[in-house]
């Protein structure tokens, strides 16, 4: 396969029309397919099944979790939390389903009440500003947007966010936090390194209430090799004073029943003690319930990791697939390139700038619902228009296959139409 940079015009005009028939015979065979969001797919939900109908002791620790009362949710449960994050008991709290509802409750805390070291409630200042290395979770810009603050994109590079540009960001007192997703990022799969931990652990920030939003969101989600640790942000910022600065989250979303599950957050205990005076006046409990039930199913870090190889076993193929079809069918033609991450839910592609949102308009008109295109930048702004995130986790092998020869037929005519400025 000759690269599409290296064609003649003729050659280019040749290749326009040869795919473009292709892409309209490949709309004939009527794709339905969504893979728009980081599902588990049935195949994985299938592992947890038991938790629907096991019997188990409510009664833990000398409390019954059928009835009201524990505020930070079971022992036991933080304890398991605490144990998978390498955190003390005293800093973790156990919530509902969903690690989002704590990382939004956290921001509308801050909002309506300050942070643990504001001067007033952030609802009072004139303006806040919020730091998003991008590509990067749409659903925590939203966060930030719904409180209309004024979202900063940090770039990403393969250690993690650009940290120059954030030591900059944060002289200005505007600027109240960092969204970080520091392991498998979303949707690069990149680890943060340690260089770029100990730059974040050590900032200090002219907002003396400044949030290290640290959302651990796939801390145990191998799929190819094994387990790899990851660094105690709590020691870390402790050592230079800033113990109090970061938030970590975490979830057994993509370990059990996203639906389901249990989440937690972890502070200083100075912040959790905030936190909990706040909470008490929202609410009397999460579920203790469903917290117990996972207890007594993933028992701890350990017997989690080696439940989540059940999932490695389902999601690597998969990744496999997609990477294997675009290291074959695109990497030859030069117009394109992309992560190929080792856990996490998402492989993260950079097509030619200028080419995603149309790459994405053509999968829909094929029946094949991607990410939008932008999703993963602050306002839905991808200024060069070249990121598209890749799910492969939800739909079967075979449809995955399906997908990806339409992505891929997709791919090859927007970046024709560019080259032969259609």
């Amino acid at each position: 396969m000759k690269s599409y940079l290296q064609m003649t015009a003729q050659e280019l005009d040749l290749e326009y029309s040869s795919v473009r028939k292709e892409y309209e015979e490949i709309k004939k065979a009527g794709m339905k397919l969504d893979m728009s969001r980081g599902k588990p797919s049935k195949a994985q939900l299938d592992l947890s099944n038991e938790l629907l109908n096991m019997p188990f002791d409510y009664m833990s620790e000398g409390v019954d979790c059928r009835n009201y009362g524990i505020l930070d949710g079971m022992v036991e449960c933080r304890r398991m939390f605490a144990d998978i994050l390498g955190v003390r008991l005293e800093q973790v709290f156990a919530g509902g389903s969903s690690s989002l509802t704590l990382m939004y409750d956290t921001i509308a805390k801050a909002y309506t009440h300050g942070m643990l070291h504001s001067e007033k409630p952030w609802a009072k200042l004139d303006k806040v500003k919020f730091l998003c290395p991008c590509p990067g979770y749409d659903r925590h810009f939203t966060i930030s947007k719904s409180f209309g603050m004024e979202l900063i994109p940090i770039p990403m590079t393969d250690e993690g966010p650009d940290m120059d540009m954030v030591e900059e960001y944060i002289k200005d007192a505007d600027v109240k936090g960092i969204w970080c997703v520091p392991k498998y990022s979303n949707p690069d799969g990149i680890i943060y390194s340690d260089k770029v931990i100990d730059r974040l652990a050590s900032m200090k920030p002219a907002a003396k209430d400044f949030i290290l939003m640290w959302d651990n969101a796939y801390c145990v989600h191998e799929f190819d090799g094994e387990f790899v640790p990851f660094k105690n942000i709590f020691d870390e910022c402790a050592k230079y004073g800033n113990e109090d600065m970061p938030f970590e989250f975490a979830s057994t979303s993509k370990i059990t029943l996203p639906g389901a599950g249990v989440a937690c957050f972890a502070a200083s205990e100075a912040n959790m003690a905030y936190m909990k005076k706040l909470l008490g006046a929202q609410l009397i409990s999460y579920d203790k319930v469903n917290q117990t039930r996972h207890v007594r199913f993933l028992k701890d870090r350990a017997n989690v990791i080696e439940f989540m190889k059940k999932h490695a076993a389902i999601m690597k193929p998969k990744f496999d697939a997609v990477v294997n079809t675009l290291n074959e069918r695109i990497a030859p033609l030069g117009i394109a390139r992309w992560h190929n991450p080792k856990g996490g839910y998402f492989v993260s592609l950079y097509a030619m700038n200028g080419c995603a949102k149309r790459i994405h308009a053509l999968c829909k008109e094929a029946g094949l619902i991607m990410t939008n295109a932008g999703a993963t930048y602050p306002e839905g702004n991808d200024p060069n228009d070249s990121n598209l995130r890749i799910a492969p986790s939800f739909p079967t092998e075979a449809e995955l296959k399906s997908a990806m020869d339409v992505f891929c037929i997709c791919l090859r005519l927007a970046a024709l139409e560019k080259l032969t400025a259609r």
